[in-house]
């Protein structure tokens, strides 16, 4: 049986990938359950950086509708309890691990595969990649963390205009608009992706998680809230061996060795 997810592990980073291409990498229970098993592990091992990206020609397709198919039960499908028990535990998952999360997205992502990706601190896509809000397209609303990340990220008339029509946005555009980090030629998107994952992995990447964890708590703080959060933070990082060896090795002009502690 080929398996759903597969794992590299480069050391300092994990690199997993979403593995049903015959069904665009489409989510049923088995892979939902082994991509959150393979994000556990690798936080548990001590990676200091994940990169997600997709088998095939395309990254993610979002459910796979024919496992909540109405006319193949009794009844309707409780999609809440879908959302509750798969889709919000992952988003929850990505957003909490102390340490980056970089998506390389190669081809369409769609549905919760387009949410999934919006999860991840930083979002490279491939320009042939498009990013496409398809929920309207059989009465559903956007999940997996939609209806939040794309108010917060494009503001409320462009996230009400891609989730009410569906229209795809394509990978540049998405740059261009602050939905996604960057956009590369399709040729040089993994190449990127690996790249940018090594060196945060090899950064300081407690500090690295502090700020990824500051900057998500703004979305909901005061000013005056976060201005102690910074505090905060900035008292955990002054304490760390790689504040203490990023300012020796600039004093010494050389380059930095960093832990991650």
């Amino acid at each position: 049986m080929t398996k759903s997810i597969l794992t590299l592990d480069h050391g300092t980073w994990v690199e997993i990938t979403l593995n049903r291409p015959d069904r665009l990498n489409a989510f049923n229970d088995e892979m939902h359950y082994a991509l959150r098993a393979a994000i556990e592990a690798a936080r548990d091992a001590g990676a200091r950086a994940i990169l997600l990206t997709g088998s095939g020609r395309g990254f993610c397709a979002g459910q796979d509708l024919g496992d909540r198919d109405p006319s193949k039960s009794d009844g309707p499908p409780d999609l809440g309890n879908t959302v509750r028990t798969f889709y919000a535990p992952l988003v929850r998952l990505i957003r909490s691990l102390k340490f980056p999360v970089i998506c390389a997205v190669n081809g369409v992502a769609a549905g919760a595969g387009a949410n999934l990706a919006l999860a991840c601190d930083l979002v490279l896509a491939g320009e042939s990649a498009k990013f496409i809000q398809s929920f309207s397209k059989v009465g559903l609303i956007p999940d997996t963390g939609g209806s939040w990340h794309l108010p917060h990220l494009l503001g409320e008339a462009r996230a009400k205009g891609l989730a009410l029509t569906g229209e795809p946005l394509p990978a540049q555009k998405a740059a261009d608009w602050g939905l996604i980090w960057k956009a590369y030629p399709d040729a040089d998107l993994m190449e990127e992706a690996r790249a940018l994952a090594a060196k945060l992995a090899n950064g300081p990447t407690l500090g690295l998680g502090l700020t990824k964890q500051t900057i998500q708590a703004s979305a909901t703080a005061t000013l005056s809230d976060q201005l102690e959060l910074e505090a905060d933070a900035m008292k955990t990082c002054g304490e760390s061996a790689d504040y203490a060896e990023g300012v020796a090795a600039f004093l010494q002009k050389r380059a930095p060795v960093f832990q991650g502690k």
